[in-house]
């Protein structure tokens, strides 16, 4: 494994499992000592043909995702300004790797009717993605915006990172893929386990007692997906 990179299990969970999966995970891991809790917002970037996407569709072995994030309890600060966060994604297999740059912008470039805007402007955003040592030929834009409520923990035994998502929302702001504008939402919610190792630790493997396997489950492939499934709905 490359330097920097982890392995990445992820776990879909069904919605009637999603209580019972909470209290699992609060019984054998220990909350995040210093963000146990906080809804996760990030605007995808994406190539005009959406190059990203369709490679997270075919499962292909490598694969990148660019974003901005941010989060709730930045934004419940009494500031105008609040901390975001440039990163780049690079997977390989169940190996993953995830590089940032912190910068500050205005809470007013997070509203919605101004994503369009990228938060950060196109040479930053170049420029950035370069020092990390991230390059694309094709020029991206701003293509949907996602959130989620994240629990963090560490597993009692080993520490691996594990976090817990659910009420997965979305919404589409590049105006050329469809005349859908509303929000989507997806049921099901996700366990991640993040560690050095691709083996589970021996408390996690009873996850199995949720009927679940991994999954290559992808926010915003999920994501955009839901959103072009209402999108032929309307015509």
């Amino acid at each position: 494994m490359k330097p920097g990179q982890r392995f990445e299990r992820k776990f879909a969970i069904l919605p009637a499992n999603l209580d019972l999966a909470y209290s699992f995970l609060r019984q054998i891991c220990r909350p995040d000592s210093i963000y146990p809790a906080d809804r996760v917002t990030s605007l995808y970037f994406d190539t005009a043909d959406l190059d990203q996407y369709q490679k997270t569709g075919s499962g292909e072995f490598m694969k990148n995702k660019v974003r901005i994030r941010w989060y709730g309890s930045d934004l419940k600060k009494d500031t105008s300004e609040v901390p975001v966060y440039l990163e780049i994604k690079q997977r390989e297999g169940f190996a993953s790797s995830k590089q940032r740059r912190k910068f500050i912008a205005s809470k007013n470039l997070l509203e919605t009717g101004r994503l369009l805007e990228g938060i950060l402007d196109k040479t930053t955003i170049s420029q950035t993605l370069a020092s990390l040592g991230y390059f694309t030929e094709k020029s991206l834009r701003p293509v949907i915006l996602i959130s989620y409520r994240r629990y963090r923990y560490s597993e009692i035994q080993t520490g691996v990172r594990v976090s817990f998502d659910r009420d997965i929302r979305a919404t589409v702001v590049a105006a050329d893929l469809g005349r859908h504008s509303g929000e989507v939402r997806l049921e099901n919610g996700v366990i991640e386990v993040k560690g050095p190792s691709i083996d589970l630790p021996v408390t996690l493997r009873r996850l199995r007692f949720l009927d679940i396997d991994w999954s290559r489950f992808s926010k915003y492939g999920n994501c955009m997906d839901a959103y072009f499934a209402q999108t032929e709905d309307i015509y």
